[in-house]
């Protein structure tokens, strides 16, 4: 095995090439691997440094720790930059954060993400763009995917609506609204992830993409092709929970506004059809009415590239702390913990479509946009 000096390294990150694979290893347990603006940069200065490097054919980001791959952004940090009015410093971080996302999004080498445990917000951000890199999206028995913002009076950021809005019939949607948590075979239903290993088999994976002989990208991402037909995940994906709903959800989600949904789901049933209604209208009674209106259009919207998908991103984050729930939604759910939210439109029957338009203005000209450089 070769092992070049690490670009980076620290208590919370570690960079370094092994024979010839770059390796991006997330070590913040303590916070799930939450991803800290240090964490953000050193990531992407790795990637830049890799990416014309000819003796590195492939990354791979991984987490050694079992209860998580990355649990999303550092929520406290934005929350307490809201509170000092640093509007700058919580810009700089969704911004740094989602040029990463379009860098891996855009990269020019297989990425691949093996993802195990926790896999939310900003995990999502930077797994899911190995897909279109002739990377791989690995998961395992323990992944929970999620992108779960509406419960905190965000929106499903760091690019993830440009995938939802791939996903099969209405699944994207009733994702995005009510960021519900899905496992391995609802991820693979869904085609938010590539391949199934059990979580037993990532050190010998790892063993093995250390120690056999590349030639080509194509070459890395075929041997964890191969290491993977061992493993079966259960159930399989048409029988996973997300694909047993189906049904229910293109009848309900597909309709074009959250009081319509509402609406649909409040209608005499069958009784199972009535149990999977009223555990919905109780997830959706708890989130955030604005925030899960956004998260609608948001997917209705997605159908560009990459780059308009991450622009109107940060558009969303400037109006979701200043005009919207966020501020309100983390004080009550991760700072305060009273489960108290007081929201800015109490009930889904009140958001207008002139909110949900007036949150998607952006604060600035396109021609002076953060991320106006994006393409693709």
């Amino acid at each position: 095995m070769s092992l070049s000096a690490s670009p980076a390294a620290s208590d919370e990150i570690a960079t370094y090439v092994a024979n010839r694979i770059g390796f991006i290893e997330l070590e913040r347990p303590q916070a799930l691997n939450a991803l800290s603006v240090g964490m953000i940069r050193t990531i992407h200065a790795a990637l830049d440094e890799w990416r014309e490097n000819p003796d590195v054919l492939a990354v791979v980001v991984r987490s050694q720790h079992p209860r998580a791959f990355c649990a999303g952004g550092d929520i406290r940090f934005l929350y307490q930059s809201a509170q000092r009015g640093e509007h700058e410093a919580r810009d700089a971080f969704f911004i740094e954060e989602y040029r990463l996302n379009h860098a891996i999004f855009a990269y020019p080498k297989p990425y691949i993400a093996l993802t195990n445990g926790v896999v939310m917000g900003g995990g999502v951000g930077i797994s899911q763009g190995a897909h279109r890199t002739g990377g791989l999206r690995v998961v395992t028995q323990s992944t929970k995917m999620a992108m779960p913002e509406t419960r905190i009076g965000l929106f499903p950021d760091v690019g993830a609506s440009w995938f939802l809005a791939r996903t099969p019939g209405a699944i994207g949607r009733y994702l995005a609204v009510t960021g519900e948590t899905i496992g391995a075979a609802d991820a693979l239903y869904a085609g938010l992830a590539d391949l199934y290993m059990d979580d037993a088999a990532l050190p010998a994976l790892i063993d093995t993409l250390r120690s056999e002989l590349f030639e080509r990208g194509a070459d890395v991402v075929a041997c964890v092709e191969r290491e993977s037909r061992a493993y079966q995940v259960a159930p399989q994906p048409d029988e996973s929970p997300l694909a047993r709903a189906r049904g229910l959800i293109d009848r309900h989600f597909a309709l074009p506004d959250m009081p319509c949904i509402l609406a649909s789901l409040q209608q005499k049933c069958d009784r199972d059809t009535a149990d999977w209604a009223e555990r919905t209208i109780a997830v959706l009674r708890e989130r955030s009415p604005l925030s899960m209106a956004v998260s609608l259009e948001m997917v209705t919207r997605a159908e560009g590239s990459m780059a308009e998908v991450l622009r109107g991103d940060l558009d969303l984050t400037r109006s979701s702390f200043l005009q919207g729930d966020a501020v309100e939604g983390i004080r009550a759910r991760i700072i305060d913990k009273d489960n108290a939210p007081r929201w800015r439109v109490a009930r889904i029957e009140d958001v207008n479509a002139a909110d949900v338009a007036k949150m998607f203005e952006s604060p600035w000209p396109a021609n002076e946009h953060p991320l106006r450089d994006l393409r693709g």
